[in-house]
């Protein structure tokens, strides 16, 4: 990880995930992109000490977040998707963009990477910046209907954070969505004893919602969708997925451990 000083260590995680994914389960998953940058990947830790279920969390998020995104694009002849912390994502080559402007969204250090390694595509644009700070919304246009996706990011800051970041984005949007994953308090707990196992001992996790339909009254947005992570999953790899991954899955989706919030603002 030396090798990419100052880029937060996490954002090979998601990377590690999506490339061990895509070569035991490609009928699920298949990222071409995230297979053509697996020498990225130099530390070896993550691959070492991930579980074929927190692997599995990791891409089950991304195949549940490229339907949405998918689904969105479909019903507008024309729109905005952004990604926010967009980190090393390649969904941008997972969907069919159609007229979509797609923007990636991301600290400085993480964009240079992004520039180097992934390159900028046809009606992409890389923009640097502070997501709760919202100055990248004047790289684009606001009146477009906007699907903002935030993956893997909300969970390292405090909800009131998360709540002014809502309240200012329906302060500048015409007509915007937001697409985020969360997890209930048992969930944060096991994802941050993950993230220390992975070798990671910094980036500590705080944000986790127990009850989505009050957290969405706090945002004063209308919840569109509170999607579990694993119901694809596990019928299309019923067969192949180990007994505990499974069991943790059916868990998982039960208790809410794991869920991405789809909100109107």
């Amino acid at each position: 990880m030396s090798d990419y000083e100052g880029v937060e260590d996490t954002l090979f995680i998601p990377l590690t995930a999506r490339v061990n994914i895509s070569k035991m389960f490609p009928e699920y998953f298949h990222d071409k992109k995230a297979l053509e940058m697996e020498n990225l990947v130099k530390d070896k830790q993550i691959e070492k000490k991930s579980s074929q279920y927190t692997m599995m969390a990791s891409v089950a998020r991304s195949y549940n977040m490229d339907q949405m995104t998918q689904e969105y694009i479909d019903k507008h002849d024309k729109c905005n998707i952004v990604n926010l912390g967009a980190g090393l994502e390649t969904s941008y080559f997972r969907i069919d963009r159609k007229n979509a402007h797609y923007f990636e969204v991301d600290l400085p250090d993480v964009i240079e990477l992004r520039k180097t390694y992934i390159g900028v595509g046809e009606n992409e644009k890389f923009i640097k910046g502070d997501l709760f700070k919202l100055d990248w919304c004047n790289e684009l246009d606001t009146t477009l209907p906007t699907l903002m996706i935030v993956s893997g990011v909300f969970q390292y800051f405090h909800e009131e954070e998360i709540l002014e970041f809502i309240r200012n984005a329906k302060d500048i949007f015409e007509n915007a969505e937001l697409i985020f994953d969360a997890t209930n308090k048992f969930g944060i707990r096991y994802s941050n004893i993950y993230v220390k196992r992975t070798g990671n001992k910094s980036a500590l996790m705080y944000f986790y919602i127990e009850n989505p339909r009050e957290f969405s009254k706090k945002a004063n947005c209308q919840l569109i969708e509170c999607r579990g992570f694993y119901k694809d999953a596990l019928k299309m790899l019923s067969d192949k997925l180990s007994l505990y991954t499974k069991i943790s899955m059916k868990i998982a989706d039960k208790r809410n451990n794991a869920m991405i919030l789809h909100l109107r603002l």
